[in-house]
Protein backbone atom coordinates (compact mmCIF):
# COMPACT_ATOMS: atom_id res chain seq x y z
CA UNK A 1 0.00 0.00 0.00
CA UNK A 2 1.18 4.06 -0.66
CA UNK A 3 2.54 5.69 2.39
CA UNK A 4 2.63 9.22 0.08
CA UNK A 5 0.84 9.98 -2.63
CA UNK A 6 0.02 13.21 -5.38
CA UNK A 7 -3.25 13.85 -6.24
CA UNK A 8 -3.54 16.20 -9.48
CA UNK A 9 -5.95 17.86 -10.38
CA UNK A 10 -8.65 18.93 -7.38
CA UNK A 11 -12.05 18.50 -9.04
CA UNK A 12 -14.95 16.07 -7.97
CA UNK A 13 -12.32 13.03 -8.39
CA UNK A 14 -9.04 14.47 -7.40
CA UNK A 15 -10.44 16.07 -4.00
CA UNK A 16 -11.94 12.86 -3.06
CA UNK A 17 -9.03 10.84 -3.85
CA UNK A 18 -6.79 13.13 -1.48
CA UNK A 19 -9.78 12.72 1.34
CA UNK A 20 -9.13 8.89 1.06
CA UNK A 21 -6.02 8.97 0.98
CA UNK A 22 -5.66 11.31 4.11
CA UNK A 23 -8.70 9.06 5.85
CA UNK A 24 -6.07 5.96 5.63
CA UNK A 25 -3.67 7.62 7.03
CA UNK A 26 -2.02 8.07 3.59
CA UNK A 27 0.28 11.84 3.52
CA UNK A 28 -0.89 13.82 0.10
CA UNK A 29 0.53 16.08 -1.95
CA UNK A 30 -2.20 17.81 -3.94
CA UNK A 31 -1.79 20.33 -6.91
CA UNK A 32 -4.36 22.08 -9.55
CA UNK A 33 -2.81 24.46 -12.47
CA UNK A 34 -5.91 26.32 -12.39
CA UNK A 35 -6.47 29.05 -8.96
CA UNK A 36 -10.44 29.51 -8.32
CA UNK A 37 -12.42 30.26 -5.76
CA UNK A 38 -13.99 26.42 -5.93
CA UNK A 39 -10.69 25.34 -5.96
CA UNK A 40 -9.52 27.26 -3.04
CA UNK A 41 -12.11 26.51 -0.65
CA UNK A 42 -11.77 22.60 -1.53
CA UNK A 43 -7.57 23.11 -1.28
CA UNK A 44 -8.36 24.90 2.48
CA UNK A 45 -10.30 21.90 3.31
CA UNK A 46 -7.79 19.61 2.15
CA UNK A 47 -5.19 21.16 4.29
CA UNK A 48 -7.20 21.13 7.43
CA UNK A 49 -7.02 17.85 6.65
CA UNK A 50 -3.37 17.17 6.54
CA UNK A 51 -2.57 17.59 2.98
CA UNK A 52 -0.05 19.96 1.22
CA UNK A 53 -1.95 22.08 -1.26
CA UNK A 54 -0.58 23.89 -4.20
CA UNK A 55 -2.76 25.65 -6.49
CA UNK A 56 -1.83 27.56 -9.56
CA UNK A 57 1.72 25.94 -9.54
CA UNK A 58 2.65 22.14 -9.97
CA UNK A 59 5.97 21.20 -7.84
CA UNK A 60 8.01 18.32 -9.93
CA UNK A 61 10.10 18.07 -7.00
CA UNK A 62 7.25 17.36 -4.92
CA UNK A 63 5.80 14.85 -6.98
CA UNK A 64 9.09 12.85 -7.24
CA UNK A 65 8.92 11.96 -3.72
CA UNK A 66 5.43 10.58 -3.72
CA UNK A 67 4.91 6.49 -4.25
CA UNK A 68 1.90 7.41 -7.11
CA UNK A 69 0.34 9.68 -8.66
CA UNK A 70 -3.39 9.50 -9.26
CA UNK A 71 -3.96 11.71 -12.17
CA UNK A 72 -6.99 13.38 -12.99
CA UNK A 73 -8.85 12.46 -16.00
CA UNK A 74 -8.99 15.19 -17.80
CA UNK A 75 -5.05 15.27 -17.60
CA UNK A 76 -3.70 14.23 -21.12
CA UNK A 77 -0.35 11.72 -20.55
CA UNK A 78 2.05 14.62 -21.78
CA UNK A 79 0.47 17.66 -20.85
CA UNK A 80 2.21 19.65 -17.94
CA UNK A 81 3.96 18.25 -15.59
CA UNK A 82 4.23 14.94 -17.17
CA UNK A 83 6.73 16.38 -20.23
CA UNK A 84 9.23 16.16 -17.69
CA UNK A 85 11.33 12.71 -18.29
CA UNK A 86 11.94 12.58 -14.54
CA UNK A 87 8.17 12.00 -13.71
CA UNK A 88 8.35 8.52 -16.18
CA UNK A 89 9.83 6.43 -12.98
CA UNK A 90 6.56 7.55 -10.71
CA UNK A 91 3.83 5.23 -10.40
CA UNK A 92 0.59 6.84 -12.42
CA UNK A 93 -3.09 5.84 -11.55
CA UNK A 94 -6.34 6.88 -11.87
CA UNK A 95 -8.99 7.71 -9.17
CA UNK A 96 -10.80 4.23 -9.92
CA UNK A 97 -7.98 2.20 -9.43
CA UNK A 98 -6.77 4.23 -6.03
CA UNK A 99 -10.31 3.86 -4.66
CA UNK A 100 -10.76 0.21 -5.56
CA UNK A 101 -7.51 -0.51 -3.09
CA UNK A 102 -9.79 0.49 0.12
CA UNK A 103 -13.13 -0.99 -1.54
CA UNK A 104 -15.27 -3.88 -0.01
CA UNK A 105 -18.14 -3.65 -2.34
CA UNK A 106 -18.13 -5.50 -5.61
CA UNK A 107 -17.70 -3.51 -8.69
CA UNK A 108 -20.16 -3.53 -11.60
CA UNK A 109 -17.68 -1.52 -14.27
CA UNK A 110 -19.97 0.03 -17.25
CA UNK A 111 -17.99 1.63 -20.43
CA UNK A 112 -18.51 2.20 -23.73
CA UNK A 113 -18.79 5.05 -25.96
CA UNK A 114 -21.94 6.06 -25.58
CA UNK A 115 -24.84 5.02 -23.27
CA UNK A 116 -22.19 4.49 -20.34
CA UNK A 117 -24.14 6.89 -17.59
CA UNK A 118 -27.91 6.03 -18.36
CA UNK A 119 -26.84 2.42 -18.36
CA UNK A 120 -25.08 2.90 -15.12
CA UNK A 121 -27.66 4.61 -13.47
CA UNK A 122 -30.46 2.16 -15.14
CA UNK A 123 -28.36 -0.53 -13.07
CA UNK A 124 -28.15 1.43 -9.87
CA UNK A 125 -32.02 1.82 -10.17
CA UNK A 126 -32.63 -1.99 -10.44
CA UNK A 127 -30.19 -3.31 -8.24
CA UNK A 128 -32.13 -0.67 -5.65
CA UNK A 129 -36.17 -1.77 -6.47
CA UNK A 130 -34.74 -5.24 -6.11
CA UNK A 131 -33.56 -4.72 -2.47
CA UNK A 132 -29.85 -5.18 -3.60
CA UNK A 133 -27.76 -1.93 -1.73
CA UNK A 134 -25.91 -0.42 -4.71
CA UNK A 135 -24.68 3.19 -5.29
CA UNK A 136 -23.45 4.43 -8.86
CA UNK A 137 -19.58 6.01 -9.30
CA UNK A 138 -17.40 7.00 -11.18
CA UNK A 139 -17.52 8.79 -14.29
CA UNK A 140 -20.97 9.68 -13.81
CA UNK A 141 -20.09 12.13 -11.08
CA UNK A 142 -19.45 10.58 -8.17
CA UNK A 143 -16.35 9.48 -7.51
CA UNK A 144 -15.76 6.04 -6.63
CA UNK A 145 -13.43 7.69 -3.37
CA UNK A 146 -16.71 8.92 -2.11
CA UNK A 147 -17.88 4.89 -1.84
CA UNK A 148 -14.72 3.77 -0.18
CA UNK A 149 -15.07 6.54 2.32
CA UNK A 150 -18.08 4.86 3.84
CA UNK A 151 -17.82 3.74 7.53
CA UNK A 152 -20.44 0.72 5.49
CA UNK A 153 -20.32 0.27 1.69
CA UNK A 154 -22.82 -1.25 -0.43
CA UNK A 155 -22.97 -4.84 -1.60
CA UNK A 156 -22.16 -3.13 -5.15
CA UNK A 157 -20.77 -0.02 -6.50
CA UNK A 158 -21.86 0.59 -9.98
CA UNK A 159 -19.18 2.57 -11.97
CA UNK A 160 -18.90 4.09 -14.68
CA UNK A 161 -15.68 3.78 -16.31
CA UNK A 162 -13.97 6.24 -19.29
CA UNK A 163 -11.03 5.26 -21.30
CA UNK A 164 -9.02 8.43 -19.57
CA UNK A 165 -10.20 6.36 -15.83
CA UNK A 166 -8.94 3.03 -17.72
CA UNK A 167 -5.88 4.28 -18.99
CA UNK A 168 -4.07 4.32 -15.54
CA UNK A 169 -5.78 1.23 -13.79
CA UNK A 170 -3.14 -1.70 -12.09
CA UNK A 171 -5.17 -3.56 -9.94
CA UNK A 172 -9.03 -2.33 -10.93
CA UNK A 173 -11.01 -6.00 -11.68
CA UNK A 174 -14.98 -5.42 -11.92
CA UNK A 175 -17.15 -8.61 -10.92
CA UNK A 176 -19.41 -8.03 -13.70
CA UNK A 177 -18.03 -5.48 -16.69
CA UNK A 178 -20.39 -4.17 -19.34
CA UNK A 179 -19.54 -2.34 -23.25
CA UNK A 180 -22.41 -0.55 -24.23
CA UNK A 181 -20.50 0.23 -27.65
CA UNK A 182 -17.64 1.37 -29.68
CA UNK A 183 -17.50 4.73 -31.87
CA UNK A 184 -14.42 7.14 -32.69
CA UNK A 185 -14.48 9.43 -29.67
CA UNK A 186 -11.55 12.15 -27.87
CA UNK A 187 -9.67 12.20 -30.73
CA UNK A 188 -8.43 15.65 -30.13
CA UNK A 189 -6.27 13.51 -26.89
CA UNK A 190 -6.04 10.46 -28.79
CA UNK A 191 -3.75 9.78 -31.68
CA UNK A 192 -6.15 7.33 -33.36
CA UNK A 193 -10.01 5.06 -32.96
CA UNK A 194 -6.88 2.59 -31.80
CA UNK A 195 -5.81 3.86 -29.27
CA UNK A 196 -8.76 5.24 -28.01
CA UNK A 197 -9.82 1.74 -28.08
CA UNK A 198 -6.48 -0.01 -26.76
CA UNK A 199 -8.23 1.67 -23.21
CA UNK A 200 -10.85 1.15 -23.57
CA UNK A 201 -9.59 -2.83 -23.57
CA UNK A 202 -7.75 -2.59 -20.39
CA UNK A 203 -11.43 -3.19 -18.54
CA UNK A 204 -10.21 -6.61 -19.01
CA UNK A 205 -7.10 -6.76 -17.86
CA UNK A 206 -7.94 -8.69 -14.55
CA UNK A 207 -10.63 -11.00 -16.01
CA UNK A 208 -11.30 -14.04 -14.37
CA UNK A 209 -13.02 -17.31 -14.59
CA UNK A 210 -15.91 -16.18 -12.78
CA UNK A 211 -16.04 -12.28 -14.21
CA UNK A 212 -18.91 -11.82 -16.21
CA UNK A 213 -18.89 -9.55 -19.12
CA UNK A 214 -22.43 -8.05 -20.90
CA UNK A 215 -21.42 -7.08 -24.60
CA UNK A 216 -23.13 -5.80 -26.94
CA UNK A 217 -23.46 -8.00 -29.74
CA UNK A 218 -24.75 -5.88 -32.66
CA UNK A 219 -21.15 -4.48 -32.50
CA UNK A 220 -18.39 -6.03 -33.86
CA UNK A 221 -16.08 -4.11 -32.35
CA UNK A 222 -17.01 -4.68 -28.87
CA UNK A 223 -17.60 -8.19 -29.13
CA UNK A 224 -13.34 -7.73 -30.46
CA UNK A 225 -12.61 -5.91 -27.54
CA UNK A 226 -13.28 -8.72 -24.98
CA UNK A 227 -10.65 -10.91 -27.69
CA UNK A 228 -9.82 -13.67 -25.27
CA UNK A 229 -10.65 -12.35 -21.85
CA UNK A 230 -11.54 -15.01 -18.95
CA UNK A 231 -15.00 -15.19 -17.80
CA UNK A 232 -18.57 -15.31 -19.21
CA UNK A 233 -20.40 -13.67 -21.70
CA UNK A 234 -23.76 -12.42 -22.12
CA UNK A 235 -24.45 -10.65 -24.78
CA UNK A 236 -27.50 -8.32 -25.81
CA UNK A 237 -28.82 -7.67 -29.11
CA UNK A 238 -31.97 -5.68 -31.03
CA UNK A 239 -31.12 -7.24 -33.85
CA UNK A 240 -33.47 -9.78 -32.90
CA UNK A 241 -33.02 -13.06 -31.21
CA UNK A 242 -29.96 -14.68 -30.22
CA UNK A 243 -28.36 -17.60 -31.87
CA UNK A 244 -28.16 -20.92 -30.74
CA UNK A 245 -25.51 -21.27 -27.82
CA UNK A 246 -25.90 -17.75 -26.98
CA UNK A 247 -26.78 -16.45 -24.29
CA UNK A 248 -27.96 -12.93 -23.05
CA UNK A 249 -31.26 -10.69 -24.27
CA UNK A 250 -32.85 -9.49 -27.13
CA UNK A 251 -35.33 -6.97 -28.36
CA UNK A 252 -38.24 -9.42 -29.97
CA UNK A 253 -39.76 -8.22 -33.19
CA UNK A 254 -42.94 -7.73 -31.22
CA UNK A 255 -40.69 -4.96 -29.43
CA UNK A 256 -40.59 -7.25 -25.72
CA UNK A 257 -37.17 -7.49 -24.06
CA UNK A 258 -36.34 -10.94 -23.85
CA UNK A 259 -34.21 -12.70 -21.60
CA UNK A 260 -32.58 -16.15 -22.02
CA UNK A 261 -29.87 -16.95 -19.85
CA UNK A 262 -29.44 -20.71 -19.37
CA UNK A 263 -32.21 -22.32 -18.26
CA UNK A 264 -34.53 -18.78 -18.09
CA UNK A 265 -36.55 -17.84 -20.84
CA UNK A 266 -38.19 -14.69 -19.80
CA UNK A 267 -40.69 -11.24 -21.48
CA UNK A 268 -39.72 -8.36 -19.29
CA UNK A 269 -41.69 -5.56 -20.88
CA UNK A 270 -42.54 -4.20 -24.34
CA UNK A 271 -40.55 -0.88 -25.73
CA UNK A 272 -43.41 1.30 -24.90
CA UNK A 273 -43.40 0.69 -21.42
CA UNK A 274 -39.88 2.13 -21.07
CA UNK A 275 -39.61 6.04 -20.28
CA UNK A 276 -36.47 6.40 -22.46
CA UNK A 277 -36.32 7.58 -25.35
CA UNK A 278 -34.72 5.67 -28.86
CA UNK A 279 -33.47 2.50 -29.71
CA UNK A 280 -29.92 3.18 -28.39
CA UNK A 281 -31.84 3.73 -24.75
CA UNK A 282 -33.85 -0.57 -25.69
CA UNK A 283 -30.36 -1.66 -25.58
CA UNK A 284 -29.34 0.30 -22.62
CA UNK A 285 -32.34 -1.18 -20.78
CA UNK A 286 -31.27 -5.13 -22.27
CA UNK A 287 -27.60 -4.50 -21.42
CA UNK A 288 -28.17 -3.28 -17.78
CA UNK A 289 -31.43 -6.46 -17.45
CA UNK A 290 -28.36 -8.87 -17.96
CA UNK A 291 -26.29 -7.07 -15.33
CA UNK A 292 -29.09 -6.94 -12.86
CA UNK A 293 -29.81 -10.61 -13.56
CA UNK A 294 -26.40 -11.66 -13.19
CA UNK A 295 -26.17 -9.87 -9.59
CA UNK A 296 -29.79 -11.99 -8.41
CA UNK A 297 -32.43 -9.26 -8.71
CA UNK A 298 -35.98 -11.23 -9.46
CA UNK A 299 -37.94 -10.75 -12.39
CA UNK A 300 -40.85 -9.08 -10.99
CA UNK A 301 -38.84 -6.20 -9.21
CA UNK A 302 -36.14 -6.47 -12.60
CA UNK A 303 -39.95 -5.48 -14.50
CA UNK A 304 -41.01 -2.87 -12.21
CA UNK A 305 -37.67 -0.62 -11.84
CA UNK A 306 -37.11 -0.77 -15.72
CA UNK A 307 -40.88 0.56 -15.96
CA UNK A 308 -40.05 3.27 -12.94
CA UNK A 309 -36.92 4.22 -14.19
CA UNK A 310 -37.00 8.53 -15.60
CA UNK A 311 -33.62 8.54 -17.16
CA UNK A 312 -30.79 11.16 -16.78
CA UNK A 313 -30.75 15.23 -17.38
CA UNK A 314 -28.53 16.00 -20.70
CA UNK A 315 -29.82 12.83 -22.16
CA UNK A 316 -32.50 13.14 -24.63
CA UNK A 317 -34.74 15.06 -21.70
CA UNK A 318 -37.55 17.09 -22.67
CA UNK A 319 -37.48 20.16 -21.66
CA UNK A 320 -40.91 22.14 -22.36
CA UNK A 321 -43.49 21.19 -24.84
CA UNK A 322 -44.82 25.08 -25.06
CA UNK A 323 -46.61 26.35 -27.95
CA UNK A 324 -47.13 22.53 -29.33
CA UNK A 325 -42.51 22.85 -29.63
CA UNK A 326 -40.85 20.23 -28.01
CA UNK A 327 -37.25 21.23 -26.51
CA UNK A 328 -35.03 18.52 -26.06
CA UNK A 329 -31.51 18.63 -24.04
CA UNK A 330 -29.30 16.21 -25.27
CA UNK A 331 -25.97 18.23 -24.05
CA UNK A 332 -24.30 14.79 -22.90
CA UNK A 333 -23.71 14.22 -26.87
CA UNK A 334 -20.37 14.84 -27.52
CA UNK A 335 -19.52 12.99 -30.00
CA UNK A 336 -21.22 12.81 -33.23
CA UNK A 337 -22.63 9.48 -33.22
CA UNK A 338 -24.23 10.24 -29.93
CA UNK A 339 -25.88 12.84 -31.98
CA UNK A 340 -26.69 10.26 -35.18
CA UNK A 341 -27.74 8.45 -32.46
CA UNK A 342 -30.42 11.11 -31.29
CA UNK A 343 -31.67 11.98 -34.78
CA UNK A 344 -32.27 8.56 -35.63
CA UNK A 345 -35.01 8.65 -32.25
CA UNK A 346 -36.40 11.82 -33.65
CA UNK A 347 -39.28 11.59 -36.27
CA UNK A 348 -40.83 15.07 -35.69
CA UNK A 349 -39.09 18.18 -38.33
CA UNK A 350 -36.09 19.40 -36.19
CA UNK A 351 -33.75 22.05 -35.87
CA UNK A 352 -30.64 20.76 -34.66
CA UNK A 353 -28.31 22.88 -32.55
CA UNK A 354 -24.68 21.39 -33.34
CA UNK A 355 -21.59 23.03 -32.14
CA UNK A 356 -18.80 23.84 -29.37
CA UNK A 357 -15.28 22.73 -29.18
CA UNK A 358 -14.32 20.76 -31.84
CA UNK A 359 -13.39 16.77 -31.07
CA UNK A 360 -11.77 16.10 -34.44
CA UNK A 361 -14.22 14.47 -35.91
CA UNK A 362 -16.28 15.42 -39.34
CA UNK A 363 -19.55 16.62 -39.38
CA UNK A 364 -20.73 14.81 -42.76
CA UNK A 365 -21.24 11.68 -40.59
CA UNK A 366 -24.36 12.95 -39.60
CA UNK A 367 -25.76 13.19 -43.23
CA UNK A 368 -27.59 10.51 -43.41
CA UNK A 369 -29.41 11.16 -40.37
CA UNK A 370 -30.27 14.52 -41.28
CA UNK A 371 -33.67 13.57 -43.30
CA UNK A 372 -35.96 15.06 -40.37
CA UNK A 373 -33.65 18.58 -39.84
CA UNK A 374 -34.91 21.66 -41.16
CA UNK A 375 -32.33 23.31 -40.09
CA UNK A 376 -28.63 23.27 -38.38
CA UNK A 377 -27.66 25.82 -36.49
CA UNK A 378 -24.02 25.85 -35.90
CA UNK A 379 -22.23 27.57 -32.70
CA UNK A 380 -19.12 28.31 -30.76
CA UNK A 381 -15.48 26.81 -31.73
CA UNK A 382 -16.92 24.16 -33.93
CA UNK A 383 -19.33 26.28 -36.55
CA UNK A 384 -16.50 26.72 -39.24
CA UNK A 385 -15.90 23.25 -39.18
CA UNK A 386 -19.95 22.43 -39.21
CA UNK A 387 -20.48 24.71 -42.00
CA UNK A 388 -17.08 23.71 -44.26
CA UNK A 389 -18.31 20.06 -43.58
CA UNK A 390 -22.44 20.33 -44.10
CA UNK A 391 -22.49 23.53 -46.37
CA UNK A 392 -24.21 22.09 -49.91
CA UNK A 393 -25.22 19.32 -48.64
CA UNK A 394 -27.52 20.26 -45.58
CA UNK A 395 -29.69 22.68 -44.01
CA UNK A 396 -26.76 24.55 -42.15
CA UNK A 397 -26.65 28.17 -40.52
CA UNK A 398 -23.53 29.65 -38.74
CA UNK A 399 -25.37 31.40 -35.58
CA UNK A 400 -21.72 33.51 -33.93
CA UNK A 401 -22.08 35.35 -30.61
CA UNK A 402 -23.78 33.90 -27.64
CA UNK A 403 -25.33 30.66 -26.98
CA UNK A 404 -28.65 32.79 -26.03
CA UNK A 405 -28.42 33.81 -29.44
CA UNK A 406 -28.25 30.86 -30.56
CA UNK A 407 -31.27 29.29 -28.89
CA UNK A 408 -33.57 33.06 -29.88
CA UNK A 409 -32.63 32.06 -33.24
CA UNK A 410 -34.50 28.13 -32.83
CA UNK A 411 -36.86 29.67 -31.75
CA UNK A 412 -37.35 31.64 -34.37
CA UNK A 413 -37.53 28.99 -36.59
CA UNK A 414 -39.31 26.90 -34.54
CA UNK A 415 -43.44 26.22 -35.38
CA UNK A 416 -45.64 23.95 -33.98
CA UNK A 417 -44.76 20.05 -34.33
CA UNK A 418 -41.55 20.94 -34.40
CA UNK A 419 -38.50 19.91 -32.36
CA UNK A 420 -35.84 22.10 -31.20
CA UNK A 421 -32.68 19.15 -30.16
CA UNK A 422 -29.49 20.48 -28.32
CA UNK A 423 -27.14 17.69 -29.69
CA UNK A 424 -24.14 19.07 -30.13
CA UNK A 425 -21.99 16.51 -30.96
CA UNK A 426 -19.21 18.65 -29.49
CA UNK A 427 -17.45 19.34 -26.12
CA UNK A 428 -19.01 22.45 -24.47
CA UNK A 429 -15.70 24.10 -22.73
CA UNK A 430 -15.58 26.90 -25.19
CA UNK A 431 -18.63 28.52 -23.14
CA UNK A 432 -19.37 26.24 -20.57
CA UNK A 433 -17.15 24.39 -17.92
CA UNK A 434 -19.22 20.81 -18.73
CA UNK A 435 -22.06 19.00 -20.39
CA UNK A 436 -24.29 19.98 -16.96
CA UNK A 437 -23.78 24.06 -17.50
CA UNK A 438 -24.41 23.66 -21.08
CA UNK A 439 -27.62 21.49 -21.12
CA UNK A 440 -28.85 23.68 -17.88
CA UNK A 441 -28.29 26.57 -19.63
CA UNK A 442 -30.95 25.03 -22.75
CA UNK A 443 -33.41 24.20 -20.04
CA UNK A 444 -33.53 27.29 -19.00
CA UNK A 445 -33.52 29.63 -22.28
CA UNK A 446 -36.33 26.94 -23.56
CA UNK A 447 -38.46 27.55 -20.60
CA UNK A 448 -38.19 31.23 -21.08
CA UNK A 449 -38.67 31.33 -24.94
CA UNK A 450 -41.54 28.91 -24.48
CA UNK A 451 -43.34 31.01 -21.63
Amino acid sequence: MFRSIGVLGLARSGRAAAELALAKGVSVYAADAADHEELRRGAQALGALGADVELGHISVDKLLQVDAIVVSPGIPPKAPPFDDPRLARVKRISEIEFAFRFLTSRIIAITGTNGKSTTTALIGHLLNTGGISAVVAGNIGNALSNVALRDVQPMWAVVEVSSFQLADIDRFAPTIGAVTNLAPDHLDRYESVEAYYADKQKLFKHSSMDTIWVLNGDDPEVMALAGDAYGRRLIFKLSGPLQEGEHGAYLSQDGDLMLKVDLLRARLVNQHELKLIGAHNHANALCASLVAIGTGVPLPALRDGLRSFEGLPHRLQVVSRAGDITWINDSKATNVTSTSVALQSITQPTILLLGGRHKGEPYSELLPYLRHVKTVIAYGEAAPAIVHDLQGRAPVEHVPGSFDAVVARAAELAVPGDVVLLSPACSSFDMFRNYEERGAAFARLALQVGS
